[in-house]
């Protein structure tokens, strides 16, 4: 073999195995499984703290390295009276390997009116939300959520009025 296609070879195999590196770190190897939960917040209307809210069939993944990587499933015990509506949910995808959170059905059910969204917690981390979105039969999900706030400040902007004041670092 020339040195030519040896070097060739040796590029195609070193760029395979960084390519596939590079996919399962970012589809398996950052998230992290919950431990199962029997409550979640909910933030009643008009209410600045959020309220606990008990659940079962608990699943969950988050990480570390972004606030924007937690998704759950779960079912709602309770009915949601004066819970505080989220204005504009917009679902991020979760990896395929966590199959009970599928972000294109659950904006088809909060667009058709079979889904309701609700603030779970507002500014948990500066500039994010949590998002809860319940189904007429009680199955719920959850995600985090960049709110107006933290849009304005990451791109370099000031806060837009009634947000709190962003962190120093």
């Amino acid at each position: 073999m020339t040195t030519g296609r040896l070097v060739a070879v040796f590029l195609i195999v070193a760029g395979l195995l960084a390519g596939g590196a590079m996919y399962y770190l970012q589809v398996y190897a950052y998230y992290d499984r919950l431990p199962a939960r029997d409550a979640i917040t909910l933030t009643p209307l008009g209410a600045v703290s959020a309220r606990v809210v008990p659940v079962r069939d608990f699943r969950g993944i988050d990480s570390d390295s972004s606030p924007l990587r937690f998704r759950a499933c779960f079912t709602v015990n309770a009915p949601l009276e004066g819970i505080t509506p989220y204005p504009e949910p917009a679902p991020l995808i979760a990896p395929r390997w966590f199959d009970c959170f599928d972000a294109e059905a659950i904006s088809a059910a909060l667009a058709e009116g079979t889904a309701q969204a609700y603030l779970g917690r507002s500014n948990f981390e500066y500039g994010f939300d949590r998002v809860v979105a319940v189904f007429e039969d009680g199955r719920a999900v959850a995600w985090h959520q960049m709110n107006r706030c933290g849009a304005a400040v990451y791109d370099g902007l000031p806060p837009p009025e009634g947000c709190p004041p962003p962190p120093e670092d």
